[in-house]
This record gives structure tokens, C-alpha cells and sequence, in this order.
């Protein structure tokens, strides 16, 4: 059986490629993606794994700037010809879904997300870029207003959904009037360890743009006067790092022995996105500290209230400050091993014993197979 792995694009270490990996080891077939930059990953094993690309890898300054080729994403994952394959996996969370299928050949697509910048989070967006009117905002949402009518047409090609949490299904549903069955992402758990002490700051990891609401988390701690460690890069550093006061620190990007020291050395995990899953919140949790989160979104389905942590159920500075002081006042009631044993819901092994069973039954029962 020929096999071909879609990914949007391989230019980071993320959720998303650590859930690539694991579907690489168990089907070990020639990965399409639309961009690749193998610099990036020189410390990864993705580094040395072939990978088919795009065209829009030749683009110039593709490499580092390529989301301003989205209006091209559509038409580049269509011409991956993939007519030798009998089993297409898609990993996605834009376009990889889309590519081009014959009847004969089975499509599973583990979908990370809907594309939110043209789905529900469209007016976020725009708001974030300042582009809420004028003639680029007319272009922008021309350019949307086309991606999403191609993804939801495009939905129609894959043979069976998978999502990486109920929350996604959900989404899927909205989306694509498609059902999902639910298979949780893998999370290295074994990578992290409890500590005896702590100390005295809390944390937030993230990359720094718009959506993840980092703002929530320094305006609330500017208002707290606690010590709070944020990790990360993107676009919005400069602005962030213009709010914050002299408690607030930023660390950049931390080496994965780094984060791994930060996290078990911390009060708290502070996270204020509504995400898809939120591997991070887990790794969090493996390190037995709580977790205060925004009480929508994959963080309903990795944290517990009030034995692994905290929600706030309104996305704003008021709130987040009321949950981080009711984190106080109960901090000891808080069991570093209750909280380790939860993120110990998710391993690794789990996610592959999962998908592979999915997997091999939707291939016997497809009935088209060649």
C-alpha cells in the first residue's frame, strides 16, 4: 500500500508536527507539504526527512514570510499529484484537507482546526490587523470570503474526519456539516517532572500573536503586581512588551530543556486563548502545576475545575484577575500528583494506539479501494 502524508507546511516545531510524527512512525509514507524549511528544524528529525513541496517554495521569501501567499494556498495543495497513492492522511488546519483525490483512494484528514482567520475568528482578525474598513479590508475580506467558500467545497473531498477534541468536532460540524470522531493529540508527558518546590512566579507559553490573548495575561498581572514569565516570539512582542511592567518578563523562545525547567519551577499556567486542544496546558499539568485558563474551547476537555485548575469563563482583564486571585486564596488545596495524573490522560502512546486502530478499520471497510 502506497501512502502520502499532507501538512500545510513543516517551518516550525509545534502541536501540530508532533502529531505529524507520530502518524509518520505508524504510516511511514512521502510527506507533501507546501513549504519546508529545513534550517529551521536543523534540530529536529524533520530536518533530514524528505519532503515533497509546492511551487510556492521557490516563491521569493517564501521560506520566512509565507503566509502572504495564502490566496495561492488553494490552488498549490490541488497540484500535488498523488494519483500513486492508495492512502492520503491529511494533517490540517488550512488547506491540506484539499487535496485532489480519486474515488479509489481513501482520505483521512486529522483536522486541527477550521481555518479560523476565514471561519469564526474572521472579525478578530481584522480587527487585530487594523484592517476593519478601507480598500485593503475590502480586499481581505474578498480573499476570505473566496478561501471559504473553496474550504468547505473542498471538505467534501476527504472520506473521513478525524478531530483533536470535541470542541473541533463541533467545529467541523458548523463548518463542513461533517461528523468527526475524536482521537486527543499525543503529549510527551514523560519529557516533564514534578518538583518538590516552587517558586514564586506564573507563566504563560505562546506564540505572540493577536489571537492567543497574551494582552489579557500582562494587563492582569500589570494589574496583580505578581511576577509573570512569558515565553515566546511573534509579531506581537513589541506591543506586548510596551504594555507590560517591570514584574512581566519576556523570555523569548525557550530550548526544550528551558521550558522544561520553567514550567516545573512555576506557581501557575496562565492561558488565555480559546484553542483547539491546548497541548501546552497538558504539559503544563505533567509538571503538576495548575492551570487557570479561559473556560472555553480544548481547555473544558484537559483541565479539571478545581482539582487541576482554574477557569475563567469571560475573556477579559476583570475576570482573569478574579480567577488568579481565587488561585490564591486556594492554592494549597492544589495536589501537584492529582494534577500529574490527569495530564497522564494523554500520552503519546494513547493517540497512536487510537489513530492506528481508526485507521486500519476505515481501510477495510472502504469498499473502493485498488
Amino acid at each position: 500500500m502506497r501512502i502520502a502524508l499532507i501538512h500545510e507546511w513543516l517551518v516550525t516545531l509545534a502541536g501540530a508536527e508532533s502529531v505529524l510524527q507520530s502518524i509518520h512512525r505508524l504510516y511511514p509514507g512521502d510527506i507533501h507539504a507546501l513549504f519546508h524549511d529545513p534550517d529551521e528544524l536543523a534540530a529536529s528529525t524533520w530536518a533530514r526527512v524528505p519532503v515533497k513541496t509546492s511551487m510556492l517554495q521557490h516563491l521569493p521569501f517564501a521560506r520566512k514570510h509565507h503566509r502572504a501567499y495564502l490566496p495561492l494556498y488553494p490552488m498549490a495543495i490541488e497540484q500535488f499529484d498523488l494519483r500513486e497513492y492508495n492512502l492520503i492522511i491529511s494533517s490540517s488546519y488550512a488547506v491540506a484537507k484539499g487535496v485532489l483525490t480519486s474515488s479509489d483512494q481513501l482520505h483521512i484528514c486529522y483536522c486541527h482546526s477550521p481555518m479560523r482567520y476565514v471561519w469564526d475568528l474572521t472579525f478578530q482578525y481584522l480587527e487585530a490587523a487594523e484592517l476593519t474598513s478601507g480598500l485593503k479590508s475590502f480586499l481581505v475580506r474578498a480573499i476570505f470570503h473566496y478561501i471559504r467558500t473553496w474550504d468547505s467545497i473542498s471538505s467534501l473531498r476527504v472520506n473521513e474526519f478525524v478531530a483533536n477534541s470535541h470542541y473541533i468536532a463541533h467545529r467541523i460540524e458548523k463548518c463542513y456539516n461533517r461528523t468527526a470522531r475524536v482521537i486527543y493529540p499525543p503529549v510527551d508527558v514523560d519529557r516533564f517532572t514534578v518538583r518538590d518546590r516552587r517558586d514564586d512566579y506564573f507563566i504563560t507559553v505562546s506564540r505572540l500573536v493577536p489571537y492567543k490573548r497574551i494582552d489579557l495575561a500582562v494587563e492582569a498581572f500589570n494589574q496583580l503586581g505578581l511576577p509573570l514569565l512569558v515565553v515566546g516570539e511573534g509579531p506581537a512582542k513589541r506591543k506586548l512588551k510596551s504594555l507590560a511592567k517591570k514584574n512581566i518578563t519576556f523570555a523569548g523562545n525557550a530550548p526544550d530543556e528551558q521550558l522544561r525547567d520553567y514550567l516545573s519551577r512555576a506557581r501557575a499556567f496562565v492561558f488565555c486563548a480559546e484553542e483547539d486542544f491546548g497541548i501546552v496546558n497538558v504539559e503544563a499539568q505533567a509538571c503538576g502545576i495548575p492551570v487557570i485558563a479561559y473556560g472555553r474551547g480544548g481547555a473544558l476537555e484537559t483541565v479539571i475545575e478545581g482539582e487541576t485548575g482554574l477557569f475563567f469563563y469571560r475573556q477579559n482583564v476583570p475576570s482573569l484577575v478574579d480567577a488568579v486571585n481565587d488561585f490564591l486564596a486556594s492554592e494549597d488545596s492544589f495536589d501537584p500528583k492529582r494534577i500529574r495524573a490527569n495530564a497522564e490522560r494523554f500520552p503519546r502512546a494513547r493517540f497512536e494506539k487510537e489513530f492506528k486502530a481508526f485507521v486500519d478499520d476505515a481501510w477495510e471497510r472502504f469498499p473502493y479501494k485498488k
